[in-house]
This record gives C-alpha cells, structure tokens and sequence, in this order.
C-alpha cells in the first residue's frame, strides 16, 4: 500500500472517530436535557471551555395551531438538521421561562465581570440608609484607581580593611529605600461627591501634584458646589482676571438669580502677558535705576551719548551720520599674556568738543563739532610737542608732577598702563552709528579701559588716540582716550560714558 493511501485511511479513521465522539456527546447531551431537544442550547461563553457557535447556527420554532403544538427545528443555514422536537404548550412555555432565566443570569455576571476587569478589581460599594443618599446623591461608593508603584529596599554592606580604623569602623551598614509612585485615583460617592487625585514622585514641580474633592448640588439645591485642594477661579471680565492655580478653598452658592462665588486661597502660580503689535511681540518689563550692568558698556565720546536719543528717535531707522570703522580697545593685563601688549597712556580729554572739558587749565578748545585728535582740543599737539616725555612709561608721572597749578594727576585726568593688552574682535561688540561698545566680560573696580577709534561723517575722516599700527613703536607708550579709570567716581565726567 502506497504512502498516499495510508494517509487517506487515516485521514478517514479520524474524521469518523470525531463523528462517534460527536455523536456520543449529543446523546448524552439530549438525555440530560428535560426537553429532549435535537441538540442542547449551550450560550457563548466567555469562560474558554466552550466555542462559540457559527452564524449559521441556529433553532427555528414553528407553532401548529391545529395540534397547539410547537415544532423546534435545529437549522445549519438553510438546511434542517435531524429530526424536529415537538413540545405542548406547557412543555414549551416552561423551556422558555428557564431559557430567560438563564441568560438573564448570565448577562449579568458578564456584565460584573467587565466592570471588575476595568476597576482593577474593585466594584462597587452599596451603603444603605435614606440619609446616605440625600446627602450624597446615591448609595454607591465608586473607587478607581490607576497607575503604578515601586518600591524598592536594599541594605549596602561595605568593609574597608584599613588598619589604622578599629575592627567596628572597617564595617559599614547602610539601609537604602527607594520609592517611585505614579497613581491617579478618580472616587465618588454618589452623583455629588468626587475626589480626583493625581500624584507622581518624579514630578518636576510640586504643583504637578494634584488633590481635588468637589461636591456638586443638584439644580434646585443652595449649595452648587463646594471645592477643596487645587481649584481655580476664572472671571468673565477683562479688567480684572482671575487665577487658575491656587490652592485652597471654594464654594458657590446661589440664592434665586443671585449667585456667591467665596474662596480663600494660596496662589501658586504667576500670569505674564505678551502683546504682539504689527508682527512683532511687545512686552512689558520693569528695569529699576539700581539694576544696570556696570563697567560693561561705554560710550566711546560725549558726542555719542549727547547724540544717542536722537538718533533712535525714528526706529527701526538710525538716524546718525556717523561710521565707525576702526577701533582698539585696550584694559589693564591681568592674564600675564604677552600677545598684543603695549604701553599706553590714556587721558580724560582727549578729542573732547567744547564743554565737555575736564581739565580746561590744561586743555582749551579748539572750537571743533566733533570727536578728534587736532579738531576738537589742543590736548593732542600738547602731548605730542611739549611733553614727548610721556613716550617712555617710567617718565609719565614725573612729566606732568612738574606743571604745578594745572591740578593735572593721575587716577583723574590721566592713567598709564604698562603691558595693557588689547582686546580681541570677539570679546566686544561695537555698534558704528551709534558709537558706543559692550565688552563680553565686565570690568573690575581697579581695570582700567581705554580705545582709540576712528570714524567718517560724510567725506571727512576724525580720529581719537593713536593706533598700533601708525603710532610710534614699541617700546614707546601710546595716547589713547580714556574710558574708565582706578579711580571711577560719578565726580568725573568719564561716569556719564558708562551706559
């Protein structure tokens, strides 16, 4: 006999015992059945023992009113299956009483079953007493819970064999706890009392955490509502505005059209405002005079500061003639750097127009409009004709001591710095129209800040100070114009350049 036919007799021997099992059972069946029925109503179930039924299952009942007889036929589709079962009117009104009995029963306990799976296990709780429900709206107590917690526990042994500790110190015994808590709890007892929870040990602010318990009144009762923990308090209106993070204590209450809103309360959170005008956002901020950012932006001339308003007056557009295109900025060394030092000495006065003088028994005005080294003062001719001593650093203050009556001294109208170090592009920020600069970093009470620049209006060129690349060389000392000095007192015209 070929494999293939030994395969067809199984395949037959087991389809025909599957028919004597099938058909043994549906014997048993029909002879625990009372009504005897062609095969045994058996429902779905949810349970797993039992199948669920096809589709095309089915039983057709088929009342004859000659016999009052009733004709129960099982159907596969549209075909009969066996013989029809015949009941009387009795047999048949009994079997249907039992039937709706037992899928009333069983609808229920699937119905239980769910609300137990999606409560986590919990029903409901039903407290009996009339006073129970007025109060709270019904009798249930309904808790559900969600979330997860962890909690761990650990004991750390450590031992450290050092001789010079005794035998107890060498053992260490530390106890370690650690607890990670997610959990939303929603409760409620009747129709108007509900808690809400929701806490989280790894919350970024404390406020994330909240506790909430409201009780509702029904539409004809005084009492609307009442709400303890986190509970908010929005207005209607725009000239006052209400909070919506607070902690505390509300209730409403409504006495015929007239409704009272009371709360006593912890605010714990605040409200900013942005207005966005024309595609650009506004926003109010209030800067007091003690706040400004000291020894950090600077002027670089009265000229600029005397200017400044005005040419901001028509923003976006600056309105100022001026372009700054070379600067160099110089403060005292305190980095021990030898790259790009110099010997500098810096005065008050430099390139200052009339009436923005200091020292005028020093220095006069030579009637000039704007910031520069010839035009605006004699200081510079002065420095470089009659005292070309200052070149030499150790000379500076033995230079200028000798001019007795001019009060011309050192920490007020002049500073010298011996290795200065100039600032590099990228540690400042300089703005050409408006002549002013923002250092990165701000100075120290006892630094010592000092530029030389150069700028254009229309086709003239000035400059203040000398520069590194067309002043003397080094070892000789270069005039620059000076900012800041040791010595910075609101006394000293040099405190209004400071921004």
């Amino acid at each position: 006999m070929s494999e293939k036919n030994i395969n067809k007799l199984l395949l037959i021997f087991f389809f025909t015992f599957s028919s004597l099992i099938s058909v043994k059972s549906i014997t048993l069946d029909s002879l625990e059945n009372q009504y005897n029925l062609p095969y045994q109503y058996i429902p779905n179930s949810s349970s797993g023992l039992f199948m669920n039924q096809p589709s095309n299952f089915n039983f057709q009942t088929t009342y004859n009113p000659e016999t009052n007889q009733y004709l129960i036929q099982q159907r596969l589709g549209k075909y009969n299956l066996g013989i029809p079962k015949v009941l009387t009117f009795e047999e048949f009104q009994k079997y249907n009483f039992e039937k709706s009995i037992s899928d009333y029963w069983n609808k229920r306990s699937k119905d239980r079953s769910s609300q137990q799976n999606s409560r986590m296990g919990l029903p409901k709780l039903y407290i009996p007493g009339q006073a129970f429900d007025k109060v709270f709206g019904g009798n249930s107590v309904d808790i559900r819970p969600q979330g997860s917690a962890e909690l761990i526990f650990g004991l750390k042994i450590n031992r450290l064999d050092n001789p010079s500790l005794t035998e107890e110190q060498r053992r260490t015994t530390t106890f370690d706890f650690q607890e990670k808590i997610q959990m939303n709890v929603i409760g409620k007892i009747g129709d108007k009392l509900k808690l809400t929870t929701n806490f989280n040990t790894e919350a970024t602010f404390d406020f994330e955490n909240n506790m909430k318990l409201e009780y509702t009144g029904y539409e004809d009762e005084i009492v609307k509502k009442i709400e303890v923990g986190n509970v908010s308090l929005p207005l209607n209106g725009s000239l006052i505005t209400g909070s919506q993070s607070l902690f505390g204590f509300k209730t409403q209450m409504q006495f015929g059209r007239t409704t009272i809103t009371g709360i006593l309360s912890q605010q714990k959170s605040t409200m900013s405002e942005i207005e966005v005008s024309g595609g650009a956002q506004t926003s109010e901020f209030d800067i007091y005079a003690d706040q400004y950012e000291a020894n950090k932006h600077f002027f670089l001339a009265h000229y600029f500061k005397e200017n400044y308003d005005q040419a901001l007056s028509q923003l976006p557009f600056v309105n100022s003639p001026v372009n700054i295109t070379k600067v160099e900025v110089w403060i005292t060394n305190k980095t021990g750097t030898t790259n790009d030092t110099r010997n500098i000495v810096s005065f008050l006065d430099l390139g200052e127009t009339t009436g923005n003088i200091f020292n005028t028994q020093f220095t006069l005005s030579n009637g000039g409009s704007f910031p520069d080294n010839d035009a605006a003062n004699d200081m510079y001719q002065s420095l470089t004709n009659q005292f070309n001593g200052i070149r030499d650093i150790n000379d500076v203050n033995n230079v200028f001591s000798s001019q007795i009556g001019i009060g011309f001294l050192n920490g007020q109208d002049y500073e010298k710095l011996e290795r200065a170090r100039k600032l590099t592009e990228s540690e400042y920020t300089i703005h050409p129209q408006l002549g002013y600069i923002s250092l990165n970093q701000a100075l120290n009470n006892d630094e010592v800040l000092a530029v030389a620049f150069q700028y254009t209006i229309g086709n003239n060129t000035y400059q203040v100070g000398e520069f590194t690349t067309s002043g003397p060389t080094a070892p000789q000392s270069l005039i620059v114009k000076l900012l800041k000095g040791t010595n910075f007192s609101p006394n000293y015209p040099n405190w209004q350049l400071m921004m």
